[in-house]
């Protein structure tokens, strides 16, 4: 596995991580808790140092579980968490110091440290991202030594730009075929002020597999079936908030311009391409998908040519839809 840099921290991260918001379950079923070790453990055997998990996921059982694994296998990660999104209701006058403080201390005990390695805000309101206050907080948690770093993780471009205003060392941000705002202005300024630039959502929740149809039928408690309008969280992450039909459609072009059927290792080895990205974060409801995942890595770099055919389909298909609104 190929290492990058992770933007100011120096440190050296695989090209290649595991998100871990289905870790053990997919989206709306029961949590496995052997299937998520076994995740865990073929991550590491695969040369993963990266995971990336939240505060919010599997209702804190993502955050236990990697916590159990790492007590047995210390310095197998490298972690990144993310907190705020338990806030209820999450609006920004429950965002506080107080809060921020408290995120941070229930985190290390469902992951068994004394210190994070990176915490993100996660998916806050807009004006979070310019509040003096809680970067001060998240300041003050590093000098306490209970944080290494911090960031944000953001919906979109504008709310990166402006958390780069503080002295982030890392931001997480979805980027895919489907996703191409971030390169106009977003990975450069990050690149400039060495943030480590983590890619989430590289498979469009599935829809950059080419495995969907129109046929395809989702769990009531996917939220591929109740939050494409945003009913629950900004739509933006479901399907990279890409209405699914023309997603379907834009998947097929993407099918003709590789010659395959099976895009996700290709989406993957696209995020890559781009070296302003430190790593990319692949999800995995099983451990045969992590292996899956891996196999990007190893494919060669796509060409010229096929670059340019990505963009055609996306300011084909989505570049309307899209730009406006991330």
């Amino acid at each position: 596995m190929k290492q990058r840099i992770f933007g100011k921290t120096g440190r050296p991260v695989s090209e290649i991580g595991l998100g871990t918001w289905q870790l053990g379950t997919r989206w709306g079923d029961p949590f496995d808790r052997e299937e998520a070790f076994r995740i865990l453990e073929t991550a590491e055997a695969a040369g993963i140092t990266f995971v990336d998990t939240a505060d919010v996921y599997n209702g804190g059982k993502s955050e236990e579980t990697i916590g159990e694994y790492i007590a047995a296998h210390p310095g197998a990660f490298y972690i990144t968490t993310k907190c705020g999104r338990r806030l209820s209701p999450h609006t920004a006058e429950m965002y506080t110091p107080q809060a921020v403080a408290g995120f941070i201390e229930d985190s290390l005990t469902r992951l068994k440290l004394e210190k994070l390695d990176m915490i993100l805000l996660h998916c806050p309101p807009f004006s979070v991202f310019a509040r003096d206050d809680i970067f001060a907080e998240l300041d003050r948690q590093k000098k306490l030594g209970k944080i290494a770093g911090y960031g944000v993780s953001v919906e979109k471009v504008s709310e990166g730009l402006q958390a780069m205003e503080y002295d982030i060392a890392a931001m997480e941000v979805i980027f895919n075929m489907f996703r191409l705002k971030p390169l106009d202005e977003l990975l450069p300024a990050a690149a400039r002020n060495r943030v480590g630039v983590i890619a989430r959502v590289p498979l469009a929740s599935g829809l950059l597999t080419g495995r969907f149809t129109r046929d395809t039928v989702f769990g009531p408690k996917d939220h591929r079936s109740y939050n494409r309008e945003g009913a629950a969280f900004d739509k933006g992450e479901t399907f990279s908030g890409v209405p699914y039909e023309l997603g379907l459609k834009a998947a097929e072009e993407l099918k003709k311009v590789f010659g395959t059927d099976q895009l996700a290792p290709i989406a993957i080895r696209w995020v890559l391409m781009h070296p302003q990205v430190s790593v990319v974060i692949p999800g995995a409801s099983r451990a045969s998908q992590v292996l899956d995942n891996v196999r990007a890595a190893e494919l060669p770099e796509l060409s010229q040519e096929q670059m340019r055919a990505v963009r055609s389909v996306y300011d084909q298909y989505l570049r309307d839809i899209i730009h406006p609104q991330w």
